[in-house]
C-alpha cells in the first residue's frame, strides 16, 4: 500500500499532543507507539497540496466496518475536542489512528480493542483542506 499523506500542520500538532499526553499519562504507550509509527511512515505535504480524498484532522468521515457490515460517520478531532455525543472522536482512538492519512475507498485492517477490524473509507463528508480551511 502506498504511503499515507499528512498535512504538515496536522503532523506537528499530533506529535505535540502525543508528547503532552505521554507526560500526563493520558495515552497508553501502545497507542502512542501505533500513532507515532503511522506518522513516521507518512508523506508530509503543505495543507494546500493535500488531495481532496485524504482523511485529515477535522475531516468528517463515513466508513464501513466491512466484516460487520456496519457504517458510521464521525469527525476526527484533537483529544480536547472529542465528544462522542457530537460524533467527534479523538485522533488517539484506534479507529481515528487507523484512518488518518488514508484515502476514500482505501480498506485498512487495524487492531481494535475487540479484535482486528477491516475498515473501508466510503466518503469524506468534509475535509478542511478541500474546503479552504487550512488553519484548523
Amino acid at each position: 500500500m502506498e504511503k499515507i499523506v499528512l498535512n504538515q500542520l496536522d503532523y506537528a500538532r499530533i506529535k505535540k499532543r502525543i508528547s503532552t499526553a505521554k507526560q500526563l499519562k493520558t495515552i497508553s504507550s501502545k497507542e502512542s507507539a501505533k500513532l507515532l509509527s503511522e506518522l513516521s511512515s507518512a508523506k508530509i505535504l503543505e495543507p494546500r497540496k493535500i488531495p481532496s480524498n485524504v482523511v485529515t484532522m477535522n475531516s468528517i468521515v463515513k466508513l464501513s466496518f466491512v466484516n460487520r457490515k456496519k457504517q458510521v460517520q464521525f469527525q476526527i478531532v484533537y483529544p480536547e475536542q472529542a465528544n462522542v455525543k457530537e460524533n467527534k472522536i479523538s485522533i488517539f482512538s484506534p479507529v481515528a489512528t487507523a484512518l488518518i492519512g488514508y484515502k476514500v475507498k482505501d480498506e485498512i485492517e487495524w487492531q481494535m480493542p475487540a479484535g482486528v477490524a477491516r475498515l473501508r473509507i466510503d466518503e469524506l463528508i468534509y475535509q478542511p483542506e478541500s474546503a479552504g480551511d487550512f488553519d484548523l
